[in-house]
């Protein structure tokens, strides 16, 4: 049974995008929010809250793109400008660091768009709790 009962009951969105962030149940904040590394779990294991409805898609591989170009682009300028570094030591120093940096977002911000979608009451999460 999910916690809130209420179809009609309000949902916050920034404890449930924090909730997102941690991989947790959006509705509970206990619960796991996958079951692998990308795969949202069908229902939460601890409040039942439904999580199929998701349609999560490319938006978080979007946005891992978005913030780990806005981030590394500036210090890999930053790092040529002042340090001059022989170009294969910044390619493969940078090639890490950006795979690192994704591979950490990307579960984060699924879990956030989740999240976000559960909040809102898009694709399904807002209809009224099966008997």
């Amino acid at each position: 049974m999910p916690s809130s009962p209420d179809p009609l009951s309000e949902r916050l969105l920034r404890p449930a995008m924090m909730r997102g962030w941690r991989r947790k149940c959006p509705c509970c904040g206990t619960g796991p929010m996958m079951g692998g590394y990308l795969k949202v779990r069908d229902h939460c294991t601890v409040c039942g809250e439904e999580l199929s409805h998701h349609r999560a898609d490319d938006g978080p591989a979007y946005l891992t793109i978005l913030i780990v170009g806005h981030i590394m682009a500036p210090l890999m300028h930053i790092a040529f400008v002042r340090y001059r570094p022989d170009p294969l030591l910044m390619a493969t120093a940078f090639t890490i660091g950006c795979v690192a940096l994704s591979l950490y977002l990307l579960p984060r911000l699924k879990g956030v768009v989740v999240s976000l979608q559960w909040a809102k009451r898009m694709h399904g999460f807002g209809a009224a709790p099966s008997t």
